[in-house]
């Protein structure tokens, strides 16, 4: 007879379910698709053309 581990198997379960839930809730609350959680902070001095950008000097 083979000892069989129970505990790991049971943790691993465990962590695909809520793996599963956070993914559905997400979904629910942003749609389907891919959605980055994390954004690349822009700095100020970035270029950028678009009038919206930059700033009030623009008349």
């Amino acid at each position: 007879m083979k000892n069989k581990k129970k505990g790991k198997s049971r943790l691993d379960d465990v962590i695909k379910a809520m793996r599963r839930g956070n993914r559905e809730g997400e979904q629910e609350v942003l749609g389907p698709g891919f959605h980055s959680t994390n954004r690349v902070h822009r700095s100020k001095k970035t270029y950028t053309r678009k009038t919206k950008h930059k700033g009030n000097d623009v008349d």
